[in-house]
């Protein structure tokens, strides 16, 4: 969804992937957000925290870049015409004294990289023939020392409703440019001669090498993040179109983007022809927002319903747990004529959605309105399973949701329960209302609960195995209001992620 999640891989993986700041490739609707299901701002805080995993990127960059062999030629007095190569081009010895970052409002990203030192190593190899002299050539080991300032404009561009990033608009000023032959830290004539008229050239080498390779990492990462991003909303047959739905916003606080949040399932896709979305609705306190809309929430749990996923069983242990809530004379009757004497390990439970949820957020939660049926079944060895309770109810139920220490966590408030169906073989007649008054009981206090849980639990391990409980999310909060929801948090940054992936991509 912007998801970061899904998101937070790199400096720029994340102000690129984010938002773009030209959409001439891509057309909108007249409407600034009408088709908006899915936001997601970026304030100034995190794009600064952001920023110091900068120097892992430059660095990589300086240190990926493929230096062509430089040569040329002049003619000098006396030495007559003097001919050299720089070949064999190394970087070592890269360090940063710092990064800074400026969002220019309706405009560009703006990233300033101070004091780049780096040591560059290699072969010179010289010739010349004068008028006294003998073609000779000669090759030295050198060594050049820099000082560079690094200004990068980051514009986004809009292709096929995706972001493609580009950082072309990229320059380097050297403070420092100092030539070393074979060690010899001292000028010497030779050391001066090549100075002079090597520097110009090596400037604009270093310049088209080191700004190409920047480019280019910014590319991969903007990829990978983009790919991150979709995989992290899509499983199996379910996945939500997070394509661009309108122009984004750059202001000088925060950066935000606009996505389209349909639910894509079985070659169709959910509708989405308005938005109540505003800017407003949204504040600046927090690094990182992210604005659902019901419409996107309600559309996936209805594929998730046609995929057949809304299905709990239980048995054993929890069944127990379910059907011992309360230990009195009344509820040990009830479960007695309704599993007939056999064990839990003995029976299951098997609760499922018979229409598709509906679900609307208010201030007070997210309200789900479902169709449920409610099977147990007695296992009989050799033998058909013996049915030994079936209902139908329709359940409303207000559920909060909270995430902490990597888990999300779903919490009934409220709750109603009406049986619409009700069949039991210990009371064919249906003439005991006990039963069925346990079971509507046991339901709103337990079973409501226990499949909020489960459900909760899957949405976790879904989540953790797109990786989410790699990064540090901090005090996120889950904010229900008509018509959508919104998750806000501030977040550490796992730089180890960025190194691994630098280190198997680049």
């Amino acid at each position: 969804m912007c998801w970061a999640a899904r998101m937070m891989l790199g400096t720029f993986s994340i102000l690129l992937g984010l938002v773009h700041t030209a959409a001439a490739a891509c057309e909108f609707g007249p409407f600034p957000y009408r088709g908006t299901g899915i936001v997601c701002r970026m304030t100034k805080p995190a794009a600064l925290l952001l920023n110091q995993e900068t120097a892992q990127v430059i660095q990589a960059a300086f240190r990926n870049a493929k230096f062509p062999n430089i040569t040329g030629e002049r003619s000098m007095r006396l030495l007559g015409r003097v001919a050299y190569g720089l070949s064999n081009i190394q970087v070592n010895d890269l360090s940063i004294e710092r990064s800074e970052v400026e969002l220019k409002e309706d405009s560009a990203i703006h990233i300033s990289i101070r004091n780049v030192t780096a040591l560059f190593k290699g072969t010179l190899t010289y010739g010349y023939a004068g008028a006294w002299f003998l073609q000779l050539f000669h090759s030295v080991d050198f060594e050049i020392e820099s000082s560079i300032d690094l200004q990068l404009n980051i514009n986004l561009m809009c292709q096929k409703d995706q972001v493609a990033p580009d950082a072309s608009d990229c320059y380097l000023t050297f403070h420092k440019l100092t030539l070393h032959l074979q060690g010899d830290k001292q000028p010497g004539w030779l050391k001066q001669l090549f100075t002079d008229f090597i520097s110009f050239t090596l400037k604009l080498v270093l310049k088209r090498e080191v700004c190409k390779e920047i480019n280019a990492v910014a590319q991969t990462l903007t990829n990978f993040i983009i790919d991150l991003a979709a995989n992290f909303v899509r499983d199996k047959g379910i996945a939500v179109d997070i394509s661009l739905a309108s122009d984004p916003i750059i202001k000088a606080s925060y950066i935000e983007s606009h996505h389209k949040g349909t639910v894509l399932y079985q070659n169709s896709s959910s509708l989405l022809s308005d938005s109540v979305f505003s800017p407003s609705l949204l504040t600046e306190s927090r690094m990182l927002y992210f604005w659902l809309s019901e419409h996107s929430l309600s559309s996936l749990a209805a594929a998730a319903f046609l995929d057949g996923q809304l299905v709990l069983n239980l048995r054993g242990d929890k069944l127990q747990e379910l059907f011992e809530m309360e230990d009195t004379e009344v509820q040990q009757k009830a479960v007695q004529r309704i599993f007939q004497g056999t064990s839990y390990n003995d029976s299951v439970a098997k609760v499922w959605s018979l229409s598709q949820p509906q679900i609307s957020f208010q201030p007070e939660g997210a309200v789900v309105r479902s169709s449920v049926a409610v099977e147990i079944s007695i296992l009989l060895a050799g033998e058909e399973p013996l049915v030994a309770l079936y209902m139908e109810e329709e359940i409303t139920a207000t559920i909060q949701a909270t995430y902490a220490e990597k888990k999300l966590m779903l919490q009934p408030v409220d709750s109603s329960v009406v049986i619409k169906v009700f069949k039991c073989t210990a009371d064919p007649s249906g003439e005991d209302p006990s039963i069925q008054s346990f079971m509507q009981n046991m339901i709103s206090v337990a079973g409501i609960p226990e499949v909020t849980s489960s459900i909760a639990s899957a949405l976790t391990s879904l989540m953790n195995s797109k990786r989410l409980d790699l990064f540090d999310i901090i005090n996120p909060e889950i904010i229900t209001r008509k018509g959508y929801v919104i998750v806000q948090l501030d977040f550490g940054f796992p730089s180890h992620l960025l190194l691994n992936f630098l280190e198997k991509s680049l």
